[in-house]
């Protein structure tokens, strides 16, 4: 498990991540969602150090992330960036390769080669694998990129807003991906998501922030309440079950109700 305990981050006087505290549990999926300017991503960064704490510790199954040294956290946890771009002509297959550099330093053997062919198989990229990454549609190459976190092989997976710049289908497919990457091969997956259904249908466990702070951590059944969300995205969410899921219809929203509204309407939830 990943514990977070009394962690802040400033940029200058401003504070990105204020005193959080959370542990999130081993295996499945955990998403972190909330308004933009949250620190959802920040609070990502911490965990994977890719940026330094402010004050407090975090720890990967009792590891410090602050004190361990890289090689050995690369091997327990890998991250992915909501912004990545390569500045080298790569194939598919040498951009999934590099996930193995932690292991290898770059010296690849049988092993690894077959770590890289299961990853290319699991992310449907194996009649890809000799094209140039720049030659893909942007579906495609966020595929590779999962696939060469997943090739590192590390127990824990941070992704910062994977569905970026994906439409509807692809967005789905890469959810879908995720879900059986957690369920199949045993892995932790944390995720920054914007789209509360998403968080909803995929998720074992949502993580909602606002302003630096976490204010609820829990099930998607537990999370998913008008209440609650209104507290995070300050407009009313009428939530909706459907086929055993709860559902946010949140691209229409009617005029921001009174708490004691809010309070009637979730009692008739």
């Amino acid at each position: 498990m990943i514990t977070i305990d009394s962690c802040t981050k400033r940029y200058g006087d401003t504070v990105v991540v204020d005193d959080v505290s959370l542990v999130i549990p081993a295996g499945g999926i955990t998403s972190i969602v909330g308004p933009n300017g949250a620190g959802k991503s920040t609070l990502l960064a911490l965990m994977s150090r890719l940026e330094p704490l402010g004050a407090g510790v975090i720890t990967v199954d009792g590891l410090d992330v602050s004190t361990t040294k890289s090689e050995q956290l690369a091997k327990r946890l890998a991250i992915l960036r909501q912004e990545n771009h390569v500045t080298i002509r790569l194939t598919v297959r040498d951009l999934v390769a590099f996930g193995r550099f932690p292991h290898t330093q770059g010296r690849l053997t049988a092993d690894d080669q077959a770590h890289i062919d299961n990853a290319l198989a699991f992310l449907g990229l194996t009649e890809l694998q000799h094209r140039f990454v720049d030659e893909l549609s942007g579906g495609q190459r966020q595929r590779a990129f999962v696939a060469m976190v997943i090739c590192q092989d590390t127990d824990y997976v941070l992704l910062d807003e994977p569905l970026n710049n994906l439409d509807m289908r692809h967005s789905v497919a890469m959810m879908q991906h995720l879900r059986r990457i957690a369920s199949d091969l045993g892995k932790t997956i944390v995720i920054v998501v914007h789209d509360i259904n998403f968080a909803s249908v995929y998720s074992d466990t949502i993580i909602a922030m606002r302003e630096g702070h976490v204010v609820v951590q829990g099930s998607p059944d537990e999370v998913m309440h008008s209440n609650t969300l209104a507290e995070i995205y300050d407009m009313y969410i009428p939530i909706h079950e459907i086929e055993g899921r709860r559902l946010g219809t949140y691209y229409w929203s009617p005029q921001m109700p009174t708490r004691r509204e809010r309070e009637q309407r979730a009692a008739g939830e």
